[in-house]
């Protein structure tokens, strides 16, 4: 049918104001938030490079951090068809006044709608975008959405005419959008002050049990064709092994070779862990290594080094984890650059003295927001007294810490043995073998190789915790218990096959009894961690105050039904469906693959694990199932830690 002409958007005039809100954030928040075009807007190229120029690292907004005049500041857009909004955000420390950085931000872009912007960083800002439609293409989503994203909202035809759009901007149309768009008087500015003692909104809560519809009376019958496809399950075919390889210094490389654009992605991994390798009294002494490596290296300082990776319209981070994104034809460089990072962090005395305060500051404000206190109740509740996991770092521990301290933790936790890189992309095994010897293979271990993972636990106990958190309208509650096995065992597939009856999704018995049929809640879910030494298990549900204890008992109940009843042949079905479909979904990215042989790494699994545990659930039985869960689950241990305004 002929549909009625959509309404035309036209913003109406725009009131200058301040509003100030309270947060339970660590930090405090400044925004200054400004229209901007939409993506149907002609001038949305131009938008979109000036939201790039202000939110780069090179740039005059992101140098109030260097500076110490903030804890953060960038410059994020929020892109629709029709209209936008370009939002500033800057960072302050809990108790601190932040008329300061309002007006550090105000002068700032002041300066450049009255200025202009470099116009190298317009430049690369322009490589950037067009290098990321290539990356895009990296991800079965990424692809889709880049799609139709150009062609249902942008009105264009392909992804060529967004590149050819990026690459027709000027530094005069930035600077024209700028004196355009960063229009004070055309701005909403929003102040957020941590606040511990807030009033929860007036909002109702979740109310009773919810209508989807009209009462199923009888089962549904599906298309021919779904009810044959559902019906057959077969085992996912197995993804192609990667390539790999140790370099003699002990470094492990895996190679993903994979031609779908001409880009690379690099992650890497340095298995440490601070609760056990930080000195006693230098708690947050990681944090502050992580934090100064984006403050260039030996040879490059922070800025000369952006600049590189921008000439290339490469993206890279450093530290315990680190990565690159890069054209497949910059690769060498980029990948020295990465090493440079890697091997070579500068971390100098000026840039150590402001990331000290910093975190400091920021630490301040963590130890008493409620999202902290919420996961050290629960760290607390499983782990025995004077476990590692339970130390923690405070203002005076990381203001105590020396640079020489930095250094030596860098020294001590950054190791090639202790090392795992993942290349994948477009580039053949030989090309990244060699040039990640280059790179990498004159990096050396010092000392002994240090113990990085914490070890067995025993059985948590039932214990009852609550966290205040009054400026929330619901309770957020986690149940959650130690689990005696770990990753290794086979036993854990029968539990994660188990978990996807019990919690894994709307037809998951969780959802259905503690949402669908009760009201008691509104999200519901389930999980398994997993630690080479430990396991653990949490159901975490939101609910109003006077719900949870109801919620609780279900939920238990739920679990200990999977304890002494076997589970239904149609439950069984569609759990094995679930798992089984979702291997090659879990695999549609680079990233995603990528992050899955890391995780296989860092629990010390075999790489070909997702095969091993296809072949677990294809052959799975209810009775199998069943016993794992009377074996391991323990409901009557399972310790309730709850968050909110219900909390005493």
């Amino acid at each position: 049918h002929a549909l009625p002409a959509r309404q035309p958007v036209t913003p109406g005039p725009l009131t200058a104001q301040t509003l100030s809100l309270p947060t339970d954030y660590p930090v405090g928040l400044v925004t200054l938030a400004y229209r901007m075009p939409g993506m149907r807007d002609p001038d949305f190229a131009v938008a979109d490079i000036l939201s790039d120029v202000l939110a780069s690292r090179r740039g005059a907004l992101y140098q109030l951090v260097p500076q110490g005049k903030a804890l953060f500041a960038g410059f994020e857009p929020v892109e629709k068809a029709r209209a936008g909004v370009g939002i500033a955000v800057g960072a302050f420390p809990s108790g601190s006044d932040p008329t300061p950085l309002i007006g550090e931000m105000k002068a700032t872009l002041a300066a450049i709608r009255a200025h202009g912007v470099p116009a190298e960083l317009v430049e690369a800002a322009k490589r950037k975008e067009i290098a990321q439609i290539g990356f895009g293409a990296n991800s079965i989503a990424g692809l889709a959405e880049n799609w139709s994203q150009a062609v249902a909202l942008m009105g264009l035809n392909s992804l060529d005419d967004l590149a050819a759009a990026y690459a027709r901007v000027t530094p005069d149309a930035v600077n024209a959008m700028a004196r355009r768009m960063l229009d004070p008087a055309q701005s909403v500015t929003a102040v957020l002050t941590p606040d511990r003692s807030g009033k929860a909104p007036s909002d109702k809560g979740f109310g009773g049990a919810e209508s989807f519809a009209a009462a199923a009376d009888h089962k549904v019958a599906l298309p021919d064709w779904a009810e044959r496809a559902l019906a057959r399950l077969d085992l996912p075919a197995e993804s192609a092994a990667p390539d790999v390889s140790t370099l003699p210094n002990g470094l492990r490389l895996i190679v993903v070779p994979s031609h779908v654009s001409h880009t690379v992605v690099v992650t890497g991994q340095v298995r440490q862990d601070s609760d056990l390798q930080e000195p006693p009294g230098q708690e947050g002494v990681a944090a502050l290594t992580n934090g100064l490596f984006s403050y260039g290296t030996t040879r490059h300082d922070r800025l000369a080094f952006q600049k590189a990776l921008d000439d290339i319209a490469a993206q890279e981070s450093a530290g315990d984890d680190f990565s690159l994104s890069v054209l497949s034809n910059h690769f060498d460089q980029g990948l020295a650059l990465l090493a440079e990072n890697e091997l070579s962090p500068a971390f100098p005395d000026a840039a150590f003295t402001v990331v000290r305060q910093q975190q400091a500051q920021t630490q301040a404000g963590e130890l008493t927001s409620p999202g902290y206190l919420f996961s050290r109740a629960i760290t607390a509740a499983l782990n025995p007294p004077h476990d590692p996991s339970l130390r923690q770092a405070t203002p005076q521990t990381i203001m105590a810490t020396r640079l020489a301290d930095v250094k030596a933790y860098y020294h001590a936790a950054y190791r090639p043995d202790l090392t795992t890189i993942v290349v994948a992309g477009d580039i053949t095994v030989g090309q990244a073998r060699a040039a990640v010897a280059r790179a990498f293979g004159g990096w050396t271990a010092q000392g002994p190789t240090p113990v990085v993972d914490l070890p067995g636990r025993p059985d948590s106990r039932a214990s009852v915790a609550h966290v205040a958190d009054p400026g929330t309208t619901q309770d957020t509650v986690i149940l959650a218990e130690t689990v005696g096995l770990t990753a290794a065992d086979p036993d854990h597939f029968m539990l994660q096959l188990g978990n996807e009856i019990l919690g894994g999704g709307f037809s998951a018995r969780l959802y259905q009894d503690l949402r669908v049929r009760t009201g008691y809640v509104y999200t519901v879910s389930s999980r398994y961690s997993w630690a080479r030494h430990r396991g653990g298990y949490s159901i975490s549900f939101g609910a109003d105050p006077d719900k949870v204890d109801a919620a609780r008992k279900a939920a238990l109940h739920d679990l200990d039904m999977m304890r002494t009843q076997p589970v239904s042949d149609t439950e069984l079905a569609m759990a094995k469906a679930t798992m089984l479909r979702g291997q090659p979904l879990r695999r549609a990215s680079l990233d995603a693959i990528s992050s899955e042989y890391l995780y296989l790494v860092s629990l010390g699994l075999p790489l070909d694990t997702p095969a091993i545990a296809a072949r677990a659930y294809y052959g799975a039985s209810a009775a199998a199932i069943q016993q794992s869960f009377a074996r391991w689950m323990r409901p009557d241990d399972m310790a309730t830690v709850v968050k909110g305004p219900g909390a005493p």
